[in-house]
């Protein structure tokens, strides 16, 4: 398994993470999701614990590869 957690706080860390490494700024909140963007993709990140699976696509959907993301853990 790529990653070693069942669960991880995006509001602690994967949130945290795109926006201060990889280019992403928070653009709305709407109750517990905000909205990402880097300029041309936009990704819904939910602020609460995702599930491994969650993350994987919240990754792709960023164009960030997981080698990448866990450099950055």
């Amino acid at each position: 398994m790529w990653f070693e957690k069942t669960f991880t706080d995006t509001r602690k860390g994967s949130f945290k993470i795109l926006c201060n490494k990889f280019g992403f700024q928070a653009i709305r909140q709407k109750g517990s999701h905000v909205t990402i963007t880097n300029g041309s993709i936009y990704v819904t990140v939910p602020l609460k614990e995702i599930r491994v699976g969650l993350l994987g696509v919240i990754l792709r959907d960023c164009s960030v590869t997981r080698e990448e993301f866990l450099k950055e853990v």
